[in-house]
């Protein structure tokens, strides 16, 4: 069972995902706009799901308000179709997207899949060219200085770097981190790798390597 947030301005979509997720054993909060979100539900909350398209504050807004507060996936719900505003959330540190109208099997299936995600049991820690990984936490750090990822670019560097020297095209990686292994999405790799990468430029350092029209590897086996 886990605690769901679902954020989403019309009421008909609410009833729909709180009565399908509930179904499937979890406590579901159903908001009606971003404006209702407050600290205290954002450290409740196991998943958050975001409406992209609301009145006032939309989805990415609170996207970014809440990011720092909460240590979950967000997954957007978005009736727009254009790749550049879907990615959009996933640079402001979303996880993952379903497009509207989706099937409800299909989100309960999502959600599930990064649930089991955030409850692996990890190993301890990990040294690959430099960086550290601490598997426990989540979190990477570049010669004991810590590197700000989301969730979803954390689970990515691990993957990557469990499988150093290996070519992973972006449906292997989507599967692997995410677990849900239909409609995998090859523009949310590439956009969560581009973000990793403008993230480690910063630090002097480049270990993703792009093979071109195959898929991607982590440089340092050591």
């Amino acid at each position: 069972m886990a605690h769901i947030l679902v954020v989403d301005d019309e009421a008909d979509v609410r009833t729909l995902i709180q009565t399908a997720l509930e179904r499937d054993g979890h406590q579901v909060h159903a908001l009606a706009s971003g404006a209702e979100l407050t600290e205290a539900q954002c450290d409740w909350a196991d998943c958050v799901l975001l409406d992209v398209m609301m009145p006032g504050e939309d989805g990415f807004a609170v996207c970014r308000r809440i990011r720092d507060l909460v240590n979950c996936p967000i997954l957007f719900l978005t009736a727009k179709t254009q790749e550049t505003d879907v990615l959009t959330g996933l640079g402001l540190g979303g996880d993952d997207y379903l497009t509207k109208p989706f099937r409800i099997g299909e989100l309960r299936a999502r959600v599930n899949a990064h649930l089991r995600r955030e409850r692996r049991t990890p190993h301890s820690r990990m040294i690959r060219g430099g960086f550290t990984f601490d598997m426990n936490g989540k979190e990477l750090f570049w010669q004991d200085q810590p590197v700000k990822l989301t969730r979803g670019e954390y689970a990515i560097c691990e993957y990557l770097a469990l499988h150093a020297g290996q070519t992973l095209d972006k449906e292997q990686i989507y599967v692997a981190v995410f677990g849900y292994d239909k409609m995998a999405d090859n523009s949310a790799i590439t956009e969560h790798i581009k973000n990793i990468r403008a993230k480690l430029k910063v630090l002097g350092q480049d270990p993703i390597r792009t093979i071109w029209g195959e898929g991607y590897q982590w440089k340092y086996s050591t």
